[in-house]
């Protein structure tokens, strides 16, 4: 592949139709939110989506979490995601920048039936992780402004029980994390930057999973 030549699909088109065709279906809720967001939001794109969002609800079933933490909430889809395997008696902590998004991630939030179990942040993330305190989380998803991307990974890792799980979105950003010089911007060289950390990091293992643009999974040790 020429440097130049990002990539449009980390998987054949074809193969990934193939594939959500032999993924079992979104909940009626879940269905009726990615509708509404392709038809009333701006970037509705940044939706983690049927795909994507089975796979996190299967990890939060295999996990069974007591407390999850979410950086980027969007509209909700991937909290209802996450929430699927948490304990009965677990939390969710959200944090949303846009302040727009508020009253739609409470309404998906209720509708999901989760909003007496989970606590919804808005503001900048960076301030907002040092204030939650006396919680080590068992799942963390990060999906938010890649810029500080390197930022969260240094704080939620210490914030994470021993075997928890951080998963984080948009790693490869549509391989521009191959070529970094190429790409000539600040998104594409945290991500770098991130990628050679999380594999270096003797406090973690991990796997970076060519799922949509990107996710990778690290367990803590």
């Amino acid at each position: 592949m020429a440097e130049n030549n990002f990539l449009d699909h980390i998987t054949h088109p074809d193969a990934q139709q193939y594939a959500e065709e032999h993924t079992s279906p979104e909940s009626d809720t879940l269905h009726r939110l990615d509708r509404w967001t392709h038809l009333k939001m701006p970037y509705p794109q940044m939706l983690s989506g049927h795909y994507q969002g089975k796979l996190l609800e299967f990890v939060s079933r295999l996990k069974k979490p007591h407390h999850i933490l979410e950086i980027g909430s969007y509209v909700g889809y991937s909290t209802v995601c996450l929430s699927k395997g948490l304990d009965p008696k677990g939390t969710i902590h959200c944090i949303e920048a846009n302040e727009e998004y508020e009253d739609i991630i409470k309404e998906t939030l209720q509708k999901a039936g989760i909003a007496d179990r989970t606590t919804l942040h808005i503001g900048d993330a960076t301030s907002i992780l040092p204030t939650i305190e006396g919680i080590t989380f068992d799942l963390v998803f990060i999906d938010a402004d890649k810029k500080n991307y390197l930022n969260y990974y240094e704080t939620i890792v210490p914030m994470l029980d021993s075997e928890g799980l951080l998963l984080i979105d948009n790693v490869l950003w549509s391989g521009k994390v191959l070529y970094p010089q190429s790409a000539g911007d600040k998104e594409t060289e945290v991500l770098k930057q991130l990628n050679d950390r999380v594999q270096t990091d003797p406090r973690v293992e991990n796997i970076l999973l060519t799922v949509r643009d990107g996710l990778m999974m690290c367990v803590k040790l």
